[in-house]
């Protein structure tokens, strides 16, 4: 069969807003994707619900719809999207009243069965990933959009595939082909340039988003639209490939698949081909995203400038403590950002970052923003904050739990209406970590330099609710050579000594030349908690690559 075009437009919620017309004017799509969900945005639209309760999904894809409805009717381009959220049945309608006001006929169809909410009393949005074949069902009967909640990212991309080349639950090779292509797509412009350790390696301005050629055999192209900026080459495709998963074996709902058997190469400029692919069965577990609303939080940074940085510090402390002693988590952190002799004031000024939460408004709020603001003239010399602190805003709590396949129902609402339970698999595979792979040979000895680990190797982290993963690889095989052996568990742990008490577990794959690590609990109660100055680890990556080690001269 021909060759599926599919294409993303959108990497999360608040994305570039024109994506959507560059990529159906920028060259020949079939299917036009777009995820809109992640861990956060499904707290901000479970607020909004409870708010109005029409409400639970991504406005923002209705107002892109309104200006290429047309556009993607003309070019008979299909549009999957998960921006349904927690209200995809809503959404759904909202297109087609679009369609009507706009005179275009269109068929909408979308699914659900993800809402397991009223099964968790005291959440405030609990939703199971689902997977790709309930989109299949929708476009195989011919719907034009369609509209999901909580599918996982790359089911936006497995649901096409198999409606296209007729794939049926157990072809699991072909399935993970298309799970890493979909992974590979789901972030955008993360595939094409963004957020790329050698950025400088191209023009990343203005990145463009990316498209995958995807192949009855499940294999793959990675590549953009011709003219657009960014670039597309294995080392784009590796990190966001390494982007926010654990192990060698990359569950979903679908399949699992192996991410140790994925084969990278160049395949000309802005084309990489991915190849060898393994599938399995999937786990015999759903997993579901679980948000709640953990009390409020409050936080203020003190500038602290010029000399006695320490004792300025203690004295804020001192001064704030008959006050926090009623507050259930403080937490307090010195950013020595301060250089001596400095030539500006910003640069002689170290921040002093005060965060509190608690289950009672008042006791972040009002209570916390008075005492600090009365320091204003009785502090430490040259007292002032970046910002007032203000009356304690609301915090979320993630949970990830498993529940039995069979306790959620997946259907597809087609365009006219019908609704279609979808089947479950009928073979799972309990989820292992596979064995340790062997290792290159170790680089033979010579002399080293110290010098930033960056030099030789780029990283890409992320946030798995409390955990973080950290992705790192090397650009030449000597490099891996040196990396497999230098970069344990143990040495990260001394690299990031964030990490010193915490669980580390390293995932080595050699066919990307890479090292996955994951970090049990180093973001507390997830991204919704704001926890950590980086509450969604996106730095933690570039962190490491800081860090100096003795590199073999080799290869600097």
């Amino acid at each position: 069969m021909s060759v599926l075009r599919v294409g993303n437009a959108s990497g999360f919620y608040g994305d570039r807003f024109d994506a959507m017309r560059e990529m159906l004017t920028g060259g020949p799509l079939d299917v036009l994707t777009g995820d809109y969900l992640a861990e956060l945005t499904m707290l901000i639209l479970g607020r909004d619900r409870l708010k109005d309760p029409g409400a639970g999904y991504a406005r923002t894809f209705l107002r892109q719809l309104e200006e290429c409805l047309g556009l993607a009717r003309e070019r008979g381009v299909r549009i999957v999207t998960n921006a349904g959220g927690l209200n995809p049945a809503g959404l759904a309608d909202a297109v087609r009243v679009l369609a009507d006001r706009l005179g275009i006929p269109v068929r909408v169809a979308h699914v659900e069965g993800d809402d397991l909410t009223a099964a968790h009393p005291g959440a405030l949005a609990a939703h199971a990933y689902l997977g790709g074949f309930g989109i299949a069902e929708c476009l195989r009967a011919g719907a034009d959009v369609v509209v999901t909640g909580r599918v996982t990212d790359a089911a936006l991309v497995t649901g096409p595939a198999a409606a296209h080349f007729g794939w049926g639950p157990t072809e699991y090779d072909r399935l993970a082909g298309a799970v890493v292509a979909g992974h590979v797509l789901e972030c955008g412009a993360q595939a094409t340039g963004g957020n790329y350790s050698f950025f400088q390696d191209g023009d990343v301005r203005r990145p463009g988003f990316p498209l995958a050629e995807l192949h009855a055999d499940g294999t793959s192209v990675v590549t953009k639209h011709d003219g657009t900026g960014g670039f597309v080459d294995v080392g784009t495709v590796t990190a966001q490939l390494l982007y926010e998963t654990h192990g060698a074996r990359y569950a979903g709902p679908d399949v699992t698949a192996r991410l140790d058997t994925v084969r990278l190469s160049q395949d000309g400029p802005d084309r990489v081909r991915v190849e060898g692919v393994r599938g399995e069965a999937p786990p015999p577990t759903l997993k579901v995203g679980l948000n709640r609303l953990g009390g409020f939080r409050n936080e203020v940074a003190f500038v602290l400038t010029g000399l006695d940085v320490e004792a300025k510090a203690a004295l804020v402390r001192a001064q704030l403590e008959p006050v926090l002693g009623r507050v259930a988590d403080v937490r307090w952190d010195l950013a020595r950002t301060d250089r001596p002799d400095a030539a500006t004031e910003e640069t002689a000024s170290a921040l002093l970052r005060l965060v509190v939460r608690d289950a009672d408004q008042q006791v972040v709020g009002r209570a916390l923003s008075g005492a600090a603001v009365e320091l204003a003239l009785a502090g430490y010399p040259g007292f002032h904050v970046l910002a007032p602190p203000g009356k304690g805003a609301p915090y979320g709590v993630f949970d990830a739990l498993h529940v039995p396949r069979n306790t959620v129902a997946h259907v597809a609402v087609r365009h006219d209406g019908r609704r279609v339970p979808v089947p479950d698999v009928q073979d799972t595979a309990v989820l292992r970590a596979v064995p340790e792979p062997p290792l290159p040979r170790p680089l033979p000895p010579g002399p080293v330099r110290r010098a930033p680990l960056g030099l030789v190797a780029g990283a890409r982290s992320g946030d798995k609710g409390g955990d973080a993963n950290v992705g790192v690889w090397a650009r030449t095989d000597d490099a891996w050579r040196w990396l497999a052996h230098e970069l344990t568990a143990h040495r990260f742990r001394e690299l990031i000594p964030e990490a010193r008490d915490l669980p580390v577990v390293r995932h080595p794959l050699p066919n990307l030349r890479a090292l996955n690590f994951v970090v049990e609990g180093i973001l507390g109660e997830g991204v919704a908690a704001q926890a950590r100055f980086d509450p969604q680890a996106k730095a933690l990556g570039e962190w490491l690559r800081a860090r100096h080690l003795d590199i073999p001269e080799a290869l600097l």
